[in-house]
């Protein structure tokens, strides 16, 4: 290969975004190079819409990042402005943390934390084609630029591989793996109204070409559409006339910081509104006028985040919308409108954004915007975030049809750890279900692909006591250290954590409630205290036993157990969770096993389907499109009866 620019690198990221973020880290740290191609490097890690991180599973998959060695968790900690626990009046199974974020503070964090990590360079261009060699019928290595589609995933033997990418401005530079996370930038075309233009965000180009080029090799490539909000200033707003919402107590979403570390930073409110009839019927009377329905727009969008005039359309019942006011950050003036993404003419936003009580002055300083994109269909992907059809190239974020920071970011961390394993000839790293929301996330796109851009939701986790936030290092920490991520100090405090909640658990199964000193073996009584009123129905019962009941409180404890308040209370928290859900876990864990001795049969990604005898021609069909790795894979792909599972379980035993 020859050209102006040459280099090797072990893995070459397309895309600084938070999937190419935390997959040029993982790949680097794990000690091989890598080369971050964006196409303005002052953009690396820009939160393009909401100005926030975390909430509801997405917060889950933030701390899950974190306890594989991520840096989602660090960065928010580092400039978080607001922090809550939502869903606090439900169950722990469906709670998560929530931070708004200064976001040109996230920014410059990511950026700082590539810019710092050893092995990986930035490099400004626009990547526009892939360098893939295969094998022709001869055996012989054979150089594609456009058109590899004869190296299917369905044909065993003639997968190409990835050599490297080709820019825009010419040059050809070569890798052992390539990761595409070109997030909404790959043939991206903004509309608003009757304005459209090629670019990825508003003011920046497209990433033109690749998505072209990927088509005429035989990628599934779709469109799909997003949306963001008006940027309004926040001085012409009337707070007065909105409800204030402030937020708790700070914690840190990352687990490596020393305990009891509350991050050190301003706090600001954000503040509710609503829409009214006023607002819905010049959203009405404009609506031809959007190109969401005019026809423009051909994409399919969130269905769980729908523009506002979708909501207007959707739900006509509905009198009112709510409408979040979030600061964008400290520095900046401008304020978010959660829940108001559109497409409309911006003299149709500036009548119905000022329509709303407590906008009535405001002065849009960013007009909301739709963007369309191409993406891959997840189902041409493993597990592992690999392509089916080309060894070594790897795919993450909205590029694979997702949505979300969080998402991106979770699919980042799996496909650099992979690109890094695929690098070392060692096993990838694969998360079931019952392991993290990131193995739900990965196991929905892969196997069931997605025709809408996929959000995240606790409902989506069939194993979501399990899967609480708090467990997240607990459950993903020994992962990260077997692959050389989570190290020193970090590991340390987590084996000072692991036996401290062992031992809190073990004193909570032998301290006993008394009302009567002497009457119980001195060691199981703490000292004459009057037995609260919850506790009275269990005299004599272990603290363990007494947690069982809900109406039981960590206070209502303590004078039996006085030691527990040496402890920070996070871990109380957790260990008392634990202890009155284990009913639950213990139910939850018995299925886990059960489905986890079907995802160790393991499948060929090559195995012929159309030679099988037995199988019904709908599961042959799926079968053939996902090429499941497991039996328990197989057995989630929609069409694929128990029948068709039992077929292929006597052919893994014979084999």
């Amino acid at each position: 290969m020859s050209g102006k620019y040459y280099k090797d690198y072990g893995c070459i990221v397309i895309g600084g975004g938070h999937a190419g973020i935390e997959a040029g880290l993982a790949v680097a740290r794990l000690g091989f190079s890598v080369l971050l191609i964006t196409q303005n490097p002052d953009r690396i890690g820009a939160l393009s819409c909401n100005p926030a991180v975390g909430g509801l599973s997405k917060g889950n998959l933030v701390r899950e990042v974190d306890a594989l060695g991520g840096e989602m968790g660090k960065l928010i900690d580092a400039s978080m402005i607001q922090y809550r626990i939502l869903n606090r009046s439900r169950g722990p199974a469906v709670q998560a943390p929530r931070a708004q974020a200064d976001k040109h503070l996230y920014q410059a964090k990511a950026r700082s934390a590539v810019e710092g990590q050893k092995g990986i360079s930035i490099f400004m261009d626009t990547v526009t084609d892939l360098i893939v060699s295969g094998n022709d019928d001869g055996g012989n290595s054979v150089e594609y630029k456009t058109d590899v589609s004869s190296i299917g995933a369905g044909k065993a033997g003639h997968r190409g591989r990835i050599e490297g990418v080709i820019t825009r401005r010419g040059h050809r530079i070569s890798a052992q793996t390539v990761i595409l996370a070109s997030g909404t930038f790959m043939e991206g075309k903004i509309f608003i109204g009757e304005y459209d233009a090629p670019e990825g965000r508003l003011g920046e180009e497209a990433a033109l070409g690749l998505g072209m080029n990927l088509r005429r090799q035989g990628f599934p490539v779709g469109r799909l559409k997003t949306g963001t909000p008006a940027r309004i200033a926040g001085d012409t707003l009337d707070y007065s006339k909105m409800e204030r919402q402030d937020g708790e107590t700070m914690l840190p979403f990352s687990f490596d910081v020393e305990t009891g570390f509350v991050p050190e930073r301003p706090r600001v409110p954000c503040w509710i509104t609503y829409t009214n009839g006023k607002t819905h019927d010049i959203i009405r009377r404009n609506i031809h006028r959007s190109p969401l329905y005019g026809g423009k727009i051909t994409g399919a969008g969130p269905r769980y985040c729908p523009s506002i005039e979708d909501k207007v359309v959707r739900f006509p019942e509905r009198d009112r919308h709510h409408i979040f006011i979030e600061p964008e950050g400290l520095s900046t003036n401008e304020m978010y409108m959660n829940g108001a993404s559109s497409s409309l003419p911006e003299d149709v936003q500036g009548e119905f954004i000022r329509s709303i009580e407590g906008l009535e002055e405001a002065r849009i300083v960013r007009p909301a915007y739709a963007v369309e994109y191409d993406y891959l269909d997840p189902l041409d992907l493993y597990p592992t975030l690999e392509s089916k059809r080309l060894e070594g190239f790897f795919a993450a974020g909205q590029t694979n049809g997702s949505s979300g920071y969080e998402e991106a970011a979770a699919q980042g961390i799996i496909a650099g750890i992979n690109a890094a394993m695929k690098i070392a000839g060692k096993p990838p790293l694969v998360l079931g279900r019952a392991d993290a929301y990131i193995g739900v996330l990965i196991d929905d796109l892969t196997t069931l692909g997605t025709k809408e851009p996929y959000r995240m939701f606790t409902s989506r986790a069939e194993h979501r006591l399990v899967l609480r936030h708090d467990t997240a290092d607990s459950r993903l920490s020994l992962k990260a250290r077997r692959l050389g991520l989570v190290n020193g100090k970090r590991w340390e405090r987590f084996q000072k954590k692991t036996e401290a909640l062992d031992a809190i658990r073990e004193l909570l199964r032998q301290r006993r409630i008394s009302d009567k000193p002497g009457k119980l073996d001195p060691a199981e009584y703490a000292g004459g205290t009057a037995v609260s009123a919850a506790l009275t129905p269990h005299l004599g019962e272990s603290l363990e036993r007494a947690l069982g009941d809900s109406s039981v409180q960590t206070p209502d404890i303590l004078p039996f157990a006085p030691e527990l308040k040496g402890y920070p209370e996070e871990w109380l928290t957790r260990a008392v969770l634990d202890i009155r859900y284990a009913g639950y876990i213990e139910k939850e864990n018995r299925v886990i096993a059960r489905s986890g001795r079907m995802d160790a049969v393991k499948l060929s990604p090559y195995l012929d389907y159309d030679g099988i005898q037995g199988l019904s021609a709908e599961a042959r069909e799926k079968l053939r499109v996902v090429r499941p790795l497991t039996i328990g894979q197989a057995a989630r792909i929609p069409g694929v009866r128990q029948g068709d599972i039992a077929l292929l379980m006597v052919l893994t035993k014979k084999s």
